[in-house]
């Protein structure tokens, strides 16, 4: 009966992975296709991601009913404009929609996920413009997005198999149950070794620091996994939605690329230039 049992968990976990594996496939090909066109295709998905993103958040943090449908508007409205602000290169009037959205959405907001709701339309806009912004540099947007796209995915991958095959001491049991230190180096060395290996694409001088910095944005990307836990967790919540198959949540997909693209943002705005031109 154990090996009967053993062998029907292994299936089970070989199932859930190719349906992990597909799901992430599909989504994919659009996302490399956007990026690749560049805008107006890169802005379109962006503002197609916002949508998706304010009604997994409202939910996670709300719930459903009457209660949500006016603040969950509201973040959707002021992230469309956002994005729209950023689309016509005014990130000004794109900072300062978010910014009255989230008061706006506040205001509209009851009981003690006001906060979370308000907190939301900044959590989630703040990289859809950095993702936007990141795009748009005619020189090494192409090559910036790819490579954060390359290694936050490589990121995914590593903490998933070296969490669930080493397994061991766990990484943030208060904010995340099923996190290990292994999946968590898992993650910051396949990062690493990813961006190694795009260090010849994106045409760099030294793949050592490239794999430095991206194993740097590894870790990056795990607390922006860990965060997202965390809000769930505070919920009560297993999943943000269940929108991808093996996922839960396009949430669930994206909470490291979150992280990691408003940091790589953050890092060229105030080196003033592509944090690939350092290296």
């Amino acid at each position: 009966m154990a090996f009967s049992r053993t062998g029907s968990e292994a299936k089970s976990k070989g199932r859930v992975l190719a349906t992990r594996v597909v799901s992430a496939l599909v989504l994919a090909i659009p996302v490399i296709g956007a990026v690749v066109v560049g805008p107006p295709a890169t802005d379109l998905l962006v503002a197609a991601v916002a949508v998706v993103l304010a009604w997994e958040w409202c939910r996670m943090c709300a719930g459903e009913g009457d209660g949500v449908t006016v603040p969950r508007g509201v973040m959707i409205a002021a992230l469309l404009a956002a994005v729209a602000g950023m689309a016509f290169d005014q990130p000004v009037i794109g900072l300062l929609a978010l910014a009255a959205g989230a008061v706006i959405v506040a205001a509209v907001s009851r009981g003690t996920a006001r906060v979370w709701l308000a907190a939301g339309t900044f959590y989630l806009g703040l990289p859809c413009l950095a993702f936007m912004w990141l795009r748009a540099d005619p020189e090494t947007g192409l090559a910036v997005v790819l490579w954060i796209l390359g290694l936050v995915w490589a990121s995914d991958i590593g903490g998933y198999v070296f969490g669930r095959s080493i397994r061991g001491p766990r990484l943030a049991p208060v904010l995340s149950p099923n996190k290990t230190w292994a999946g968590f180096f898992g993650a910051v060395l396949c990062a690493g070794l990813a961006g190694f290996a795009a260090s010849g694409p994106v045409a760099v001088d030294s793949p050592v620091q490239l794999a430095a910095v991206s194993a740097a944005l590894g870790a990056a990307a795990q607390m922006g996994d860990l965060a997202e836990s965390w809000v769930k967790r505070h919920f009560g919540v297993k999943d943000a939605g269940a929108l991808i198959p093996g996922h839960g949540g396009l949430l669930d997909r994206v909470d490291a690329l979150l992280v990691v693209v408003t940091v790589t943002a953050l890092i060229g705005a105030v080196g003033g230039g592509s944090i690939l031109t350092w290296l």
